[in-house]
């Protein structure tokens, strides 16, 4: 078994470390919040008081944080990780962060003789509690194979796309369909409710359609209530198509029905509900149409 950090204890940071501790794992880990380790504590975890405690105690270190500037606060700075990495360490990060970002921290880890791999995921909280999560990797090929059985012990599809930076375009452009297909999905079942069809009708009808993707299956339903707590909520899901229009315009590649997506997007977050899921846009979409749903009531 691997000895292990893990950095960054949210929603799916925890969730990760308890499968990875289930599987027999040495874990050290480290979060802002202690009071969010409490829980993994109890399973055996080890707390650390920083992300370069956590460097110096394991052989591989995971990171897993909200966006760019979380990842340049845990990198950076005398408590930051890279003070804690030396030669033969491996960084997997799994943040969704901008690819040349991404890039540069890889430059600098490699530059104490460590190694780093991209490694976001596809999939929400649930996905991974069902054991389904999905995992990209950028990166060599060689600490690809090293850290390959660990990630596998987070999800069971773990794919090698290429260099350093290469699985966050990936994942970047696996998320922004993710809302496209949501607004579409609130355009069908809007024009069947107004024309007199029960909304509960045609969200069965469409979710089991030809176009029901495994997302519109489970997030689909979410047009009739939203989560107690959001799986992936308005801010988030916005963070990831700026960085899809980003990368967009640095490549040349129109990305229109992304544009338009993340309008509705900033229109969720005036309605202030930047922190409910981001099927929300459905209630955008609704309001526009002449219907309350009464979400934020």
């Amino acid at each position: 078994m691997a000895n292990l950090g893990f950095i960054g204890l949210g929603v799916m940071g925890s969730e990760m470390v308890d499968r990875l501790l289930a599987k027999g794992h040495s874990v050290t880990g480290y979060n802002r919040t202690r009071s969010k380790a409490e829980r993994l504590i109890a399973k055996g975890m080890r707390f650390a008081e920083s992300p370069r405690e956590v460097a110096e105690a394991a052989d591989v270190v995971l990171s897993m944080v909200t966006n760019g500037p979380a990842l340049k606060g845990i990198a950076e700075g005398p408590n930051g990780f890279l003070a804690g990495l030396s030669a033969g360490k491996i960084l997997v990060d799994i943040s969704t962060v901008g690819p040349d970002l991404s890039r540069e921290i890889a430059e600098k880890v490699r530059a104490l003789g460590a190694d780093m791999l991209d490694a976001p995921v596809s999939g929400s909280v649930i996905t991974l509690q069902q054991g389904n999560l999905s995992v990209m990797v950028g990166g060599r090929a060689e600490t690809f194979e090293k850290v390959k059985p660990i990630l596998l012990d987070i999800g069971p599809k773990v794919t090698l796309v290429g260099g350093n930076g290469l699985a966050l375009s990936m994942k970047i452009a696996s998320n922004l369909s993710l809302a496209v297909q949501m607004l579409a999905f609130s355009e069908g079942v809007l024009l069947a409710e107004k024309s007199g069809i029960k909304r509960e009708v045609a969200v069965d009808v469409l979710t089991h359609s030809a176009i029901a993707s495994p997302m519109i299956k489970y997030r689909g339903p979410f047009v009739l209530q939203q989560p107690e707590e959001a799986w992936f909520d308005v801010n988030m899901m916005q963070k990831d198509m700026l960085l899809a229009l980003d990368l967009g315009r640095q490549l040349n590649v129109p990305l229109p029905t992304t544009a338009v997506t993340n309008e509705f997007l900033t229109a969720a977050r005036a309605m202030n509900w930047a922190k409910l899921d981001f099927a929300v846009i459905f209630d955008v979409l609704a309001k526009l149409s002449g219907i309350d749903t009464g979400v934020g009531r």
